[in-house]
């Protein structure tokens, strides 16, 4: 399973009910959590937001909803990729670190630059899309060239950049019409891969408004994120756990994706930390679980689930240990605090 940040569903509960839908009904039918509608950076599994898309298109009978859900999504939802990309001094720089690191918010996604399919010279192709023989998901991929086309390279260029074309590798249900307008460019359909067709010019222009400053301390920063082969990975290996507590299971297999390591090369490399992975979970949902109990009013159960506990007998357990009192001895004797 790939995950991506719960942000690239943001529009998504507005534009439901905008068509009348419910989307906690769809989230749920497709084992999303219902969470995810509502806040950036919960890690999901790509293969059910897939799912909600199509869904909730099929359900509400419009085959376009990804190109309306790009309508609400802004450049924020990309993390700390957005600042990088806000502050690029040209196109070429926006797409370099777009193709770079848009892996941070879609572990499965990319975005790279190619020749151009039909020989132009004075065409370069945006490919978008997810792992070599997976097929692209209709909605989930129109919402993506979308986004790319409206909120990152129009806004940017803050005029026509001239779009050549756009490559669809299906025949969506919706009228080409309605994908031409937005796009307002020729669409062509079951073609090879998902691609942008953009003028190979557009890779120099200038941009207005940013800070070269900013922009590479943001490129550092997503580098520092990312690390590399000396990097520590016992802090992005603690991010990852805090992500993963309360929407997938926090096992040492999932984070190694995540980290696009080997289970074992993880722990080996943990270990020569000084610490393990079972440790940097122990703490994670140690303070997790103090959060829950002094500013929240869940019950024990939802806490335990949270934390990825399958029982709140085990919960008390961990909380004897971790702090020599129950749960809700803790929960009152943080609000005792609150209230000092």
């Amino acid at each position: 399973m790939s995950v991506i940040r719960s942000a690239g569903l943001r529009g998504f509960r507005a534009t439901v009910a905008e068509l009348g839908g419910n989307a906690e009904e769809f989230a749920t039918a497709c084992g999303l959590p219902v969470a995810a509608l509502d806040t950036d950076d919960l890690l999901v599994s790509d293969f059910e937001v897939a799912a909600v898309l199509e869904l909730a298109a099929h359900r509400l009978r419009c085959p376009d909803l990804g190109l309306r859900i790009s309508r609400r999504q802004d450049l924020a939802m990309l993390g700390p990729l957005a600042l990088a990309i806000a502050n690029s001094p040209t196109l070429a720089d926006v797409l370099e670190c777009t193709s770079r690191y848009l892996f941070v918010h879609a572990r499965a996604l990319s975005l790279t630059l190619e020749p151009d399919p039909y020989g132009d010279r004075s065409v370069i192709a945006l490919r978008y899309g997810g792992p070599p023989g997976i097929p692209n998901p209709v909605q989930g991929t129109d919402l993506g060239l979308a986004f790319v086309h409206h909120t990152i390279l129009q806004r940017l260029a803050e005029v026509r950049y001239g779009l050549r074309s756009v490559e669809l590798p299906y025949r969506p249900a919706a009228p080409l019409s309605v994908y031409e307008e937005f796009f307002g460019a020729p669409v062509r359909v079951e073609r090879p891969a998902a691609l942008l067709r953009v003028p190979s010019s557009l890779a120099t222009r200038p941009l207005s408004g940013g800070d070269e400053n900013l922009h590479r301390l943001a490129m550092a920063f997503l580098a520092e994120l990312t690390g590399g082969e000396n990097a520590e990975v016992a802090p992005r290996v603690r991010a990852a756990v805090q992500r993963l507590l309360g929407t997938a299971a926090p096992e040492i297999g999932a984070v190694a994706r995540l980290l696009t390591v080997h289970p074992r090369t993880l722990q080996r490399r943990l270990a020569a930390e000084g610490t393990s992975f079972a440790t940097i979970l122990d703490e994670a949902r140690r303070e997790e679980a103090r959060r829950y109990l002094t500013t929240t009013d869940m019950p024990m159960s939802q806490v335990a689930s949270l934390i990825g506990l399958s029982e709140q007998a085990t919960f008390t357990r961990c909380a004897r240990r971790w702090w020599h009192a129950t749960p809700t001895a803790v929960r009152r004797s943080g609000n005792r605090g609150q209230r000092a």
